[in-house]
């Protein structure tokens, strides 16, 4: 079986209200998806999203005519792109790929990959920035949904009212939801060139967050400042989580012989691709720490993620895009034909051949 064609279809949808992410400095208007289809001469076509792509198709040549399952010369092809200057990160095709692997083998990826379909609890990762009393009342209804766990996002720049938020949620939930807070320092949106937290900033508000019982801290510092990770571990009584936009294995490495972390968390459409993140998450689940990567691009994205984090026996949560009324499941799914939901709390792995879902009508 080998690939005739792969194809790039971009979709949108209006967002109104736009959606103002803590991390992004520029509302969105629309939400974009660019979709990869990689077409066989036997008809079966592997499907798969999260990154847009951009400049991919000076690269078709490396793939097309090649055996769709030789998997191995895939991902080496890939990575080299990764550390091409002018290359680009285009780990969709491989999740495209092993969908299709699925397809024509008749199992779903997460069993391609060495595990089995279950569930796994997920946490609300909010994103929109909230005054303390109406995050609280959002912590609260998230309860009500059935999620054990929220993520609240502090804004580098609001720093007291983040923690404000925080421990409004805290106070109104009590000890029935995990929470973790995110500082989003690992990686910057386009535009966004305000200056980092220092460190010392960072561990006084790491040392305020404390009497908050965390579950962990996320991206408390920029991502090449193993050090300073390494430090924060040390000294604090939660656990520090990064490593979601790494974009070569070499830099989760050096968290790794660092130990300067408790939960990684590469994204494996946006960060070092599917087999990689599924070897960094089997290595660290067996030294005792916590995988549980990055989900933030749509609901294929998150899907693949939901494939390896079960593969690898990571957990014990999976991130779930979740913000209600501004950010949903009809809005980060559009694409969709059925959008990814949680039940009591936990998200179900297909056992579909393949990533197991369908597209919505185009």
């Amino acid at each position: 079986m080998k690939i005739e064609r792969i194809r790039l279809e971009r979709r949108a949808i209006d967002l109104d209200p736009p959606f103002l992410a803590a991390w992004d400095p520029n509302p969105r208007q629309s939400f974009e998806a660019t979709i990869v289809f990689v077409e066989t001469d036997e008809g079966i076509t592997g499907i798969a999203s999260g990154d847009t792509m951009d400049g991919f198709e000076r690269h078709e040549h490396h793939f097309v005519g090649r055996s769709a399952l030789d998997m191995a010369h895939h991902q080496a092809v890939l990575e080299q792109l990764s550390l091409r200057p002018g290359g680009g990160l285009y780990w969709p095709l491989e999740a495209a790929l092993w969908d299709l692997v699925g397809k024509a083998e008749g199992k779903p990826v997460v069993e391609l990959l060495g595990g089995t379909p279950g569930r796994i609890p997920a946490y609300a990762s909010t994103g929109t920035q909230l005054p303390p009393k109406e995050r609280a009342e959002s912590a609260q209804a998230l309860r009500d949904e059935g999620f054990g766990a929220l993520k609240v996002r502090i804004d580098r720049t609001r720093v007291d009212d983040g923690l404000a938020a925080v421990t409004a949620v805290r106070e109104a939930v009590g000890d029935s939801m995990e929470i973790m807070v995110d500082l989003n320092q690992g990686w910057r949106m386009p535009g966004d060139d305000s200056p980092a937290l220092e460190r010392e900033t960072v561990t006084q508000l790491a040392e305020r967050l404390e009497e908050l019982d965390l579950l962990w801290l996320e991206e408390p510092l920029p991502k090449d400042d193993v050090e300073g990770y390494a430090g924060l571990r040390r000294s604090l009584s939660f656990r520090i989580a990064g490593g979601e936009m790494a974009e070569t294995p070499s830099e989760l490495e050096a968290f790794e012989q660092a130990d300067a972390l408790d939960v990684y968390q590469p994204d494996a459409v946006l960060s070092v691709g599917v087999s990689r993140a599924l070897e960094l998450g089997r290595r660290v689940v067996e030294r005792g720490r916590w995988f549980t990567p990055h989900t933030w691009t749509n609901g294929i994205g998150l899907l693949v993620n939901l494939h390896v984090v079960m593969a690898a026996g990571g957990g014990p949560f999976v991130e779930f895009p979740h913000d209600p009324p501004v950010w949903t499941a009809k809005r980060r799914d559009f694409m969709l034909a059925e959008p990814m939901t949680v039940e009591e709390g936990y998200l179900t792995v297909p056992d579909k051949p393949g990533l197991g879902f369908e597209l919505a009508d185009a």
